[in-house]
């Protein structure tokens, strides 16, 4: 089914592997639909829902009071959220959890630069170059509505895209859209996350401590050390990234930096070739007879785990983790805003509500757009198969859809909740307007497996 990814069999002797009612009933539809693209941007959606609904409701107070719970954290005489950060439970949701999150994103980009779609020098070179337009004519237009002033800070908000959101509107075209497109989106998207992820570093950090970032430098020494000894111990790399969070979190650089350093330091390639790891098991194969069988067993499944990465095993342990769980209480601790008290007229107006939403529509389109068809006019460079140019347009689109990292960067930039309500306004309405006219452009703009003769010209026409 378009839209899905392979679903690997289960052992019969497991509750999801066998046939027992639960399991057929329950089980394998929810584990059906947790691999299907579009359910991480679906149950990130009923999460938003969720948060603006109680924020509206009469129980509104109490979703406040939940997200705004102060508490503070004491390890013999270490106090944190004493006299330095003020800790409640949505800093604990943006700078902890979401620190796991940027984590799987630093291994996704880690992933990609050695094995995945960023390898292809020639083949990530145009999304890339799109990427760099859907991140610098953003920030323009919101600088051009937002010159001075306070709300100067926001103009890194327009710049993101929500990969989870774009990937499942995409999605929804089923077959329409070809994979080299997706692919194109992908590789965009990624590009998007390393420019937000360098916004973040260098712009919204701020009262640098020198002896914590010096521990938090060193710790990340330690942790590449190890991994140069080719020491794999789990349990030492999670103390250590804990104590690599805490170090960053109390340097003034965003705690999820240290989930990004972390990420991208994992080792991306795996212990052995295939050709090594094939060799090894004809190997075990012949001289299996003379072994006791649980030895064979756990040999070959030590042999299968170094074929895969360390970075891409921990990968698919944490990436469900992050879309289901980590992503859905960001957007319920995040995306609650009281509509009511006249904010909605008070956005209307406002420079930075206008900022984000044309940054984000506009701006997107625009920028990826004309960046793209910069592109295609270079030597190095090549475009996808059925790129035309009212495709081109609906993938743009939906890149505008920034949400999460969007209203990621919002709490950063901002410390007037008038300003931050405003913004998160902004982002909403724009990310569906901007899925919307996605959806639409790539209906028009895509074909059926039968009528795929013009691509080439249309490619042309966008060059």
């Amino acid at each position: 089914m378009a839209g899905e990814t392979p679903i690997p069999d289960l052992p019969k002797w497991t509750w999801l592997g066998g046939d027992g009612r639960l399991a057929r009933r329950v089980g394998k539809p929810i584990r059906r639909f947790l691999h299907v693209e579009a359910a991480g941007g679906v149950i990130l959606l009923i999460a938003a829902a969720i948060a603006l609904i109680w924020a509206n409701s009469p129980w509104s107070q109490s979703y406040y009071d939940l997200w705004h719970t102060d508490f503070e954290l004491v390890i013999g005489s270490y106090h944190m959220g004493g006299d330095g950060h003020h800790l409640t439970l949505e800093t604990l949701v943006n700078d902890a959890l979401m620190a796991i999150f940027f984590f799987v994103v630093g291994l996704e980009i880690k992933r990609e630069l050695v094995s995945g779609h960023l390898k292809d020098r020639k083949a990530a070179t145009l999304p890339v170059i799109a990427a760099v337009g859907g991140m610098v004519f953003p920030a323009l237009v919101f600088f051009f509505f937002n010159p001075s002033g306070d709300a100067a800070s926001g103009w890194g908000i327009p710049m993101a895209t929500d990969i989870a959101f774009a990937v499942g509107v995409v999605s929804l075209m089923g077959d329409r859209v070809n994979r080299p497109l997706k692919v194109f989106l992908l590789t965009l998207a990624i590009a998007d996350d390393i420019g937000a992820i360098l916004v973040i570093a260098i712009f919204y950090s701020s009262d640098l401590s020198l002896s914590w970032a010096i521990t938090a430098l060193i710790i990340m020494g330690v942790i590449i050390g190890l991994k140069k000894l080719h020491i794999w111990y789990i349990p030492i790399y999670i103390v250590l990234g804990t104590a690599l969070w805490l170090a960053t979190f109390e340097s003034g650089v965003h705690a999820t930096i240290a989930g990004v350093a972390l990420g991208l330091a994992t080792p991306a390639k795996p212990q052995q070739s295939q050709e090594e790891g094939i060799a090894a098991l004809e190997w075990l194969r012949d001289k299996g007879k003379n072994i006791y069988p649980v030895d064979v067993k756990i040999t070959a499944m030590e042999l299968n785990e170094s074929q895969v990465s360390v970075a891409e095993r921990i990968e698919m342990t944490l990436h469900p983790i992050s879309s289901f769980m980590i992503i859905p209480i960001f957007a319920l601790a995040n995306a609650g805003v009281d509509m009511g008290g006249g904010l909605l007229g008070d956005a209307a107006s406002s420079p930075v509500t206008w900022g984000v939403g044309i940054g984000l529509i506009v701006g997107k389109i625009f920028g990826i757009f004309s960046m793209t068809w910069l592109g295609m006019k270079l030597p190095f460079t090549t475009a996808p198969d059925g790129m035309r140019p009212l495709t081109l347009i609906g993938l743009a689109a939906t890149a505008g859809i920034g949400f999460t990292v969007s209203l990621f960067i919002t709490n950063l930039a901002f410390d007037q909740q008038s300003i931050i309500d405003e913004s998160k306004i902004g982002i909403l309405f724009a990310s569906v307007l901007a899925g919307v006219i996605g959806l639409i452009f790539l209906h028009l703009g895509t074909k059926t497996k039968e009528s795929t003769k013009e691509d080439t010209k249309d490619r042309n026409q966008i060059a």
